[in-house]
């Protein structure tokens, strides 16, 4: 097989449900000593499936200590949600992860969607205009409060905006985002990002500079040699692929195959 382009990057989001904090980051040091580029938890506050009350752990405090316990990877959230956090508060903590780090966070914010992470911690729901009308005016903020912190964060911490929506927050991701992050497949993520580079011309953004991130299921094969993921996402300009893991038994095969395929 011919060598992946060395621009793609496999990303782990090792979802902090369902299982316990030794797990977890027997997990996470597998993960790096595998050569995954990058690992990312995510920002909820009860598991998104399986039993509704079960195990779970907070995103940022998880993230500070993964910071001291990863030597190589890139970390962060996938995605932070501003409806619950405070952003110029959102913005220290990212710096502060970042220093912990060594210059390694990648700092993913969204609107937020799981209505039950905002009633059982008692935020304001809204609708769904309301939280992405909120959350454009958090990215500023954020944006600004990384700007006056002493000391400043140890590199330019790259912005991950999430999601797909094209009236709303396809523009966020043109004017705010270094990457871009979506689940589409290869001919929605085509027609959405044709979408992207539209706004990116409008707001005078050239469209290159942002990364384009996917969020994977299947293998780089979808176990069919007849349909090929991998080249499908590099061909459309892909940078990062990240497979998703949930407790309590956190399985690596989908991770190893895109690994490989990336080393292939």
């Amino acid at each position: 097989m011919a060598r992946v382009a060395p621009r793609l990057r496999v990303g782990l989001q090792l979802q902090p449900q369902h299982s316990n904090i030794d797990t977890i980051f027997r997990v996470l040091a597998e993960a790096e000593q595998l050569g995954v580029d990058s690992v990312f938890n995510w920002d909820h506050f009860f598991p998104l499936d399986g039993d509704p009350d079960g195990m779970h752990f907070e995103c940022w405090t998880m993230l500070a200590a993964w910071a001291r316990e990863t030597t190589r990877v890139t970390l962060g959230p996938l995605v932070s949600c501003t409806g619950y956090r405070n952003p110029d508060l959102l913005a220290d903590m990212a710096r502060t992860v970042d220093h912990l780090s060594g210059g390694r966070l990648i700092l993913g914010l969204g609107a937020g969607w799981f209505d039950k992470d905002f009633k059982e911690y008692r935020y304001p729901f809204g609708t769904d205009r309301e939280r992405v009308t909120d959350f454009a005016a958090a990215v500023d903020r954020v944006q600004a409060r990384l700007d006056r912190l002493n000391p400043p964060p140890v590199h330019r911490i790259p912005i991950l905006v999430g999601g797909e929506g094209e009236r709303r927050t396809l523009p966020l991701v043109a004017r705010h985002a270094d990457i871009w992050h979506s689940f589409a497949d290869p001919e929605r993520l085509r027609r959405k990002h044709r979408i992207l580079v539209d706004h990116c011309v409008a707001t005078g953004r050239d469209p290159g500079d942002i990364t384009l991130s996917v969020g994977v299921v299947g293998g780089p094969s979808y176990d069919r040699p007849a349909v090929e993921l991998g080249p499908q996402l590099v061909d459309l300009g892909v940078g990062l692929v990240t497979v998703g893991v949930s407790g309590p038994d956190y399985d690596l095969t989908r991770l190893r195959e895109w690994l490989d395929w990336r080393d292939g």
